[in-house]
């Protein structure tokens, strides 16, 4: 039987920092380029780290950021500071809760790091966040979305 293992990404890890990006282009059409450098700069000193799931082979990802592309359209919610973001898992392995797996890992990582709550956005992943006891904050009308921003307590 295989097992599950979670990994940090450090900076200097190339070869996965380069995969993240390619899902995260295929996915949501963000250039490779801007994720490399983002990733590359995470500092867990800020509370910000990227996780790889892997099962043999890498399946997942997501992380946990102080900055996410919300803030720069909705700046009054730059209150809420750690954001789980960018959660992605490879198509052929979806609903499978390798999702979920990854995020609950995310939560307790922010938890061992002292972190008492962090926030998400969605606009297509709102019954997963509630199946994990996420909470709804407020929703809106962004860009012909439905967002619904959310919030975890980690006490």
């Amino acid at each position: 039987m295989t097992e599950i293992e979670y990994q940090l990404i450090r900076p200097n890890d190339d070869e996965n920092i380069k995969l993240i990006a390619d899902w995260y282009l295929s996915e949501w059409n963000i250039p490779v380029q801007a994720t490399i450098e983002k990733t590359k700069k995470l500092s867990a000193d800020n509370s910000e780290f990227q996780v790889l799931l892997t099962l043999n082979e890498p399946i997942a990802t997501g992380g946990l950021y102080t900055h996410v592309g919300l803030l720069d359209k909705e700046p009054r919610l730059k209150v809420y500071k750690h954001w789980l973001a960018l959660v992605y898992t490879k198509p052929e392995f979806r609903r499978k809760a390798l999702g979920a797996m990854i995020c609950n890992h995310i939560q307790e990582h922010a938890k061992r790091l002292g972190l008492k709550d962090i926030y998400l956005f969605t606009h297509t992943a709102e019954s997963l966040y509630k199946r994990l006891e996420w909470q709804e904050l407020e929703r809106l009308e962004l860009g012909g979305k439905d967002i619904v921003v959310m919030k975890k307590d980690l006490d």
